[in-house]
């Protein structure tokens, strides 16, 4: 079980994400963005509490181009949820704890 915010990339997307069992929350993020950085103890929270059910990685838009062309991401933080390699779901902004909780519990 990973109770931590991995870092994936454009060459170990399809693998961690497309790949994975378990249903993935993405953030796009960037190091240029507060918003981005005032997500990270609410998501390294999530991986801990949900890290059974949820994987949580991030993937910087600045070094992997691919990824975040492909899936057509333009704001930062965008977060996207992957259910069985397929985007289910994708939220623009940082957001409180409890309300990414309540969104995330739609597709979990």
């Amino acid at each position: 079980m990973v109770t931590d915010v991995r870092d994936v990339t454009d060459a170990d997307f399809e693998a961690e994400v497309i790949g994975s069992e378990l249903p993935v929350l993405v953030e796009f993020t960037a190091d240029w963005c507060p918003p981005c950085r005032q997500m990270g103890p609410v998501l390294k929270a999530l991986a801990a509490e949900e890290g059974e059910r949820l994987k949580v990685v991030q993937l910087n838009v600045d070094a992997n181009p691919a990824t975040t062309n492909a899936y057509k991401v333009l704001s930062m933080p965008t977060f996207m949820v992957f259910r069985d390699g397929e985007p289910m779901k994708a939220m623009v902004g940082a957001r409180p704890r409890r309300r990414l909780l309540e969104e995330l519990s739609e597709v979990l």
